[in-house]
């Protein structure tokens, strides 16, 4: 409880403190922002001596200071503001400033030790948790970050980040609460002294952000720090530091008092005690409230069978613009930092329509960009056309695993022009494709297996491969491709899902027996069965049922080709959709045929080289066209 000395007794407490140089933070005069941090860095680092841990305690060893006896004690301060003035340590999560303590500790002892309860035993508490910085020294036992606490306190603050509780799972008995974070961007668990102290920890946190500088980067176990040396703090993190620092606890004579005694002890002081003002024009954090402009000139281009080129003129921001969300089809999709992306995983023949939204660091969305559509083209490369496909994909315990895969295109097909590769941990890239050996008979299949997997698989499988074969190391958040000529024909689980969103593990898929051909758009729920992890009984084998007749449309002729009179001929034994793309992939034309013979009208073309797909809705395939 906060009683009032004479000025008399105060003075020659205060003498006893050490006092900082009255030059000693000249060389800082008219600077600002980072420039500032980086001088108050030198400065802080010159002269600094490292003190022991067990120095904290006691200061023996060191002329004019006694550790936390000095910087710690509940006894007046120089302006008359002080507690119960009886000596005892001055906790941050015990002291009650407004009434009674609840419990007290003499310097010396009750130090800790095993703690059951608040009030056993005191410890010191890193404010930046040593488990960031791997007790490393200064900073394990510099004292204007490592304090005297309650050792169950401690023990329930760990290394939580510091903030406001929305609520509570603990309560101390000075009322410092754990709990539930109240601050927007970020919703983990957090710890919030009293208002009494939040002043003081949170200028013990910007000291620590100045005086490491060129080490605090590293330490990006603590939720507080985002990874940087200048700004070294998430936004949400500097905005509550600075709020406790400037407008729920301000520096008073206390604090002063106990930053001349940690001069004292180390020979460097905390600099935002001594000149609050430094805080606000290092960081100065401005409330961003304005979203960007809208993304314009967005182009969808150079369509693939399951590709589309997207470009788009930056967005601008008052702060800046920190990347750009991708809509498909109005879905959010994708994410970029720059203003061109390539869109995966589309079907073949498909059109598709396109957004992008800009978003700033303090998630303000821009208003979507103009909508831009475009058709993907189809070229064989994956998606109804007759080839080969993944039936099966085992990923059991250990190394069985195992990709199967099925031929039903009517002949033999030799797989030297195939490969697979995995998404790994689904990051949107391919790993280096395992070429496939050897031959595979039509309604036959092809294994591919570890060679430590279980005798089983091993049985079953035409090529064994070890686990320096990249495509084979899936774990279940692997994605899986089956390549022809390098290009994606079929896909097991979903490219480019960043951390397993959709994960696979211990479990065997197959592919339902309805269906026919590959694709590059996985559909788990349409295409796929599950079974128990180390399910191999249908491994070696696969069935396929289909309602439909299953025949080639190798036979049909396109003629004359080159075409010089604006009709082309095709002849063939059943009705077709005909779609002709120009050299860019843009469909031009569509038409139906009929059966045995029918020409159409190409007189809209112009010059040049045509792909024409012949869809009979079963199977299809593409000619070359040339218009002369």
């Amino acid at each position: 409880m906060k009683q009032f000395y004479s000025l008399l007794l105060l003075f020659f407490v205060s003498l006893s403190y050490g006092q900082i140089p009255s030059n000693y933070y000249d060389s800082a005069n008219g600077l600002s922002g980072y420039t500032l941090k980086t001088e108050l860095k030198n400065i802080i680092s010159t002269g600094h001596v490292a003190r022991t841990y067990d120095q904290l305690y006691d200061g023996v060893g060191i002329t004019g200071s006694n550790g936390y006896e000095d910087t710690h004690s509940d006894v007046s301060v120089s302006s008359g503001n002080i507690y119960e003035n009886d000596g005892t340590i001055l906790d941050f999560y015990s002291e009650n400033p407004t009434g009674a303590d609840p419990y007290n500790y003499t310097h010396g002892n009750n130090q800790c030790g095993n703690q059951m309860a608040e009030g056993d035993c005191y410890n010191r508490e890193h404010i930046v948790p040593q488990s960031s910085f791997s007790s490393a020294f200064p900073m394990q036992s510099d004292i204007h970050h490592v304090v005297p606490t309650d050792g169950r306190v401690n023990n329930f603050r760990g290394s939580l980040p510091f903030g406001n509780v929305a609520t509570p799972n603990f309560t101390s008995l000075n009322g410092s609460q754990r709990g539930t974070s109240a601050m927007t961007g970020y919703s983990g668990t957090v710890f919030e002294p009293i208002d009494e102290f939040k002043g003081d920890i949170a200028r013990a946190l910007l000291y620590f952000a100045v005086r490491y500088e060129d080490t605090v980067d590293g330490y990006t176990s603590f939720d507080m720090f985002n990874g940087s040396n200048d700004q070294v703090f998430f936004p949400w993190a500097i905005e509550v530091l600075l709020d406790w620092h400037n407008n729920v606890d301000p520096v008073d004579q206390r604090e002063r008092d106990r930053n001349n005694a940690a001069y004292a002890f180390q020979n460097n002081a905390n600099p935002f005690v001594d000149h609050p003002e430094y805080a606000d024009l290092i960081w100065a954090p401005v409330l961003d409230t304005e979203a960007p402009s809208a993304p314009t000139n967005l182009m969808a281009s150079n369509p693939t069978d399951n590709t589309i080129d997207l470009s788009w003129t930056a967005s601008t921001d008052n702060i800046g613009v920190t990347s750009y969300d991708i809509y498909v089809d109005n879905v959010n999709s994708y994410n970029t930092t720059g203003t061109t992306f390539t869109v995966p995983g589309l079907s073949p023949d498909t059109n598709y329509c396109f957004n992008v939204v800009a978003k700033d660091a303090a998630n303000n969305e821009s208003s979507l960009s103009n909508q831009d559509c475009e058709m993907t083209t189809n070229s064989g490369t994956g998606g109804g056309m007759v080839d080969l496909f993944i039936s099966e994909y085992v990923e059991g315990s250990g190394d069985n695993k195992a990709i199967e895969i099925a031929n039903f295109t009517g002949s033999t097909v030799n797989v030297s022009t195939y490969s697979i590769a995995r998404d790994t941990n689904g990051n949107g890239a391919w790993s280096t494709q395992l070429a496939l050996t050897g031959t595979v008979a039509n309604g036959d299949v092809y294994v591919i297996t570890r060679t430590t997997a279980d005798q089983d698989l091993i049985d079953e499988s035409d090529l064994t491969v070890t686990n320096s074969a990249q495509a084979m190391l899936f774990n279940g958040d692997d994605p899986v491709g089956l390549f022809k000529n390098g290009v994606l024909i079929d896909v097991f689980g979903y490219f480019g899902e960043v951390g397993g969103s959709n994960t696979f593990s211990n479990a065997t898929y197959r592919r339902k027996p309805s269906v026919e051909f590959p694709t590059t758009t996985f559909d788990l729920a349409g295409e796929w069965d599950m079974y128990p992890s180390n399910t191999f009984d249908n491994v070696g084998q696969h069935n396929q049922t289909l309602s439909t007749e299953t025949f080639t449309l190798e036979s049909i002729t396109l003629y004359p080709n080159p075409v010089k009179n604006n009709r082309v001929t095709i002849r063939t034994d059943r009705a077709l959709e005909v779609s002709i793309y120009n050299v860019l992939g843009k469909r031009v034309l569509k038409t139906n045929v009929n059966q045995n013979q029918s020409s159409i009208d190409v007189s809209s073309l112009s010059l040049g080289v045509y792909l024409v797909r012949l869809d009979s809705g079963q199977a299809s395939t593409v000619k070359k066209l040339i218009k002369q």
